[in-house]
């Protein structure tokens, strides 16, 4: 368990923010898996990356990117933007429909958001984002944290300075993610600039740390923690097509053990879920599509399914979508009472 504000999360190990993938629909069932104490498994999922002006006036899309449920607790509610007084508003908007925790966005690198000064271009200007910080977490009554880069290039790194300065006004605990903007997803993750940060943090707060960056398995997750200080891990693009990586992060962090694989069948469960949550979420066609651009990252978990990944995108329709599913279902469970496959 780990400790944020006023919050007590069930592990340590989270679910990242990443733009049009983990929507409320996958979300749910990354929170199906257990772990190996029969909770679950994630400790803290995330919303999309929300927009504040769009959250205010509650455009359609932005209400679809920062839907949650009752199942899908606790949540964070991650914030863009460079004014103020409008994220101040946003994350009074967050806390009224049901977020656990509020994070600013101080790490994304995507152009559409830094050219609007929002994102890890608010590290390029330290003191206006610990004013804005401080706004925030005086405006609400939930904790409110930070999501950072090592820094906007090499010729400007803030990971030694600037999450204590946020944790001075009031933030929960600071995310790292261990490259720098330029950088954007190139290279390895700095897990030095991670070790730095924590130092930082660690010599005049006492707030989580939680490293991000290159977590694709349960030894990633080990590495982080134990090369850097890091009180927890944050995975992204490794939970991709995998939503039980949290099961077998959480299960070795605490035993030490590989936890047994997750036989094929409730990969293929998850799987149908997935698009199950989605046909009661969205319309039919955003179902199938979603799915079907999905199953590239879910196919080298289901294997061997020869030609999965051409036979789905030959399907238009639910009815075709569950019978297709449904098949595969059925084929794995053969193949796992004839002793060839987990």
């Amino acid at each position: 368990m780990l400790k944020v504000g006023n919050v007590t999360l069930p592990t340590n190990a989270f679910l990242a923010p990443v733009a049009g993938y983990f929507d409320l629909a996958y979300r749910l069932v990354v929170r199906s898996v257990e772990g190996h104490n029969g909770h679950g498994a994630v400790g803290l999922t995330c919303t999309d990356l929300l927009c504040p002006q769009a959250m205010l006036s509650e455009n359609e899309k932005t209400l679809w990117l920062a839907a949650t449920s009752p199942k899908d607790q606790p949540v964070c509610m991650q914030l863009y933007g460079a004014d103020s007084d409008i994220m101040a508003e946003a994350a009074k908007w967050a806390e009224a429909h049901g977020a656990t925790t509020i994070d600013i966005n101080m790490g994304c690198p995507v152009d559409k958001v830094t050219k609007k000064n929002g994102g890890s271009k608010l590290l390029c200007d330290p003191l206006g984002t610990i004013d804005m910080a401080r706004k925030v977490v005086n405006a609400v009554n939930v904790p409110v944290t930070a999501k950072i880069r090592l820094g906007w290039d090499d010729d400007a790194l803030i990971h030694k300075t600037l999450p204590s300065q946020l944790a001075d006004v009031g933030i929960a605990m600071v995310t790292v993610h261990g490259r720098t903007t330029e950088m954007k997803f190139r290279g390895e993750a700095r897990l030095d600039g991670i070790a730095e940060t924590v130092e930082g943090v660690k010599r005049h707060h006492d707030i989580p740390v939680i490293g991000n960056g290159d977590i694709k398995c349960a030894e990633d997750a080990k590495r982080m923690m134990d090369v850097t200080g890091c009180d927890g891990v944050m995975v992204a693009r490794g939970a991709m097509g995998q939503p039980w990586i949290f099961r077998e992060i959480v299960h070795y962090l605490e035993t030490g053990e590989h936890a047994p694989p997750y036989p094929r069948v409730e990969r293929m469960r998850c799987v149908i879920e997935h698009f199950e949550n989605m046909m009661d979420m969205r319309e039919e066609r955003i179902a199938v599509n979603t799915i079907r651009c999905r199953m590239s990252k879910y196919s080298p978990h289901l294997q061997p399914w020869p030609n999965l990944k051409r036979d789905v995108q030959y399907i238009k329709t639910a009815s075709e979508m569950r019978d297709f599913l449904a098949k595969g279902m059925q084929r794995i469970r053969e193949e796992e009472a004839a002793g060839l496959a987990i």
